[in-house]
């Protein structure tokens, strides 16, 4: 009696909580960028913060959007990804514009997508017409302009789409896609623990920002588990939780042991560059 009597209070309460979990499941994955994205703001340097986290999580939401036409899960995980895609292209919107206004007098790199010149032909012609600039691979997805992004993400969105139109009723292809997305997701720290440990420092790293990985991908990995998620989902988080663990590591470690600055030689060729 006394359990059906609190009825009118647990139901409304864990409808409750249900609600609260699923808005942070929805928003609880970008605020982790609000503290490095006020960092880039306000000191106007983004060499701290690698560029290629936003392209991961980019093409893992774009997969996991795709998977969910395949494979319906909860509507909370959909809606994450469509949040998390518009503030990756936030970030990499600063980021580009930090980047290129101290950049000055280097040239200007394309997406190959757009990117022409317009060549004046020999004088009395009177035409003109476009050249295609060269793409070169080497400046991949570090470009001078926020549309090249732009024009990446639609491009592999439109490609990658077209290709899960043709395959859908592949379950094999479905749940390769599915393993894809969250494979992709999971290795999200792993180019700014690449970082870290190529420059031995986490120098212009957001700790904060670090530590709400780790504590949002703790909790949307708990999530997953509980509410029966697809497989691939519990796999990806784990694996997310373990690469914060090891960028954690490196911050302890790089803050205890401090690389020693090497000397810087002056020859005498070099005097008029500097």
């Amino acid at each position: 009696m006394e359990a059906e009597g609190l009825d009118w209070l647990l139901v409304p309460l864990h409808q409750l909580v249900s609600w609260g979990a699923a808005g942070a499941m929805v928003f609880g994955g970008v605020v982790p960028y609000i503290p490095q994205y006020r960092d880039i703001r306000r000191t106007q340097n983004a060499e701290g913060f690698s560029a290629y986290v936003c392209l991961v999580l980019l093409v893992a939401n774009i997969l996991r959007i795709l998977f969910w036409f395949g494979r319906r899960f909860e509507s909370p995980l959909l809606w994450q990804s469509v949040v998390m895609i518009l503030t990756m292209l936030l970030m990499l919107k600063l980021c580009t514009e930090v980047r290129v206004a101290s950049e000055l007098g280097v040239k200007r790199r394309f997406f190959a997508v757009g990117a022409f010149l317009v060549v004046s032909l020999p004088a009395g012609s009177g035409q003109r017409r476009t050249a295609p600039v060269n793409f070169d691979p080497h400046y991949f997805w570090h470009w001078s302009s926020f549309a090249d992004y732009v024009q990446c993400v639609l491009a592999f969105t439109g490609i990658a789409g077209y290709i899960t139109y043709l395959s859908i009723d592949s379950a094999l292809f479905v749940e390769t896609l599915g393993f894809l997305a969250v494979l992709t997701e999971a290795m999200l720290g792993v180019p700014q623990l690449y970082r870290n440990h190529r420059h031995q420092s986490t120098e212009g790293m957001s700790i904060k920002m670090v530590l709400m990985w780790t504590s949002g991908d703790t909790f949307k990995t708990v999530y997953f588990l509980l509410n029966g998620a697809p497989l691939q989902f519990s796999v990806c988080g784990l694996l997310q939780v373990l690469v914060d663990l090891a960028i954690l590591a490196q911050a302890y470690v790089f803050a205890r042991h401090p690389p020693k600055p090497a000397p810087h030689a002056v020859h005498p060729a070099s005097t008029k560059a500097l």
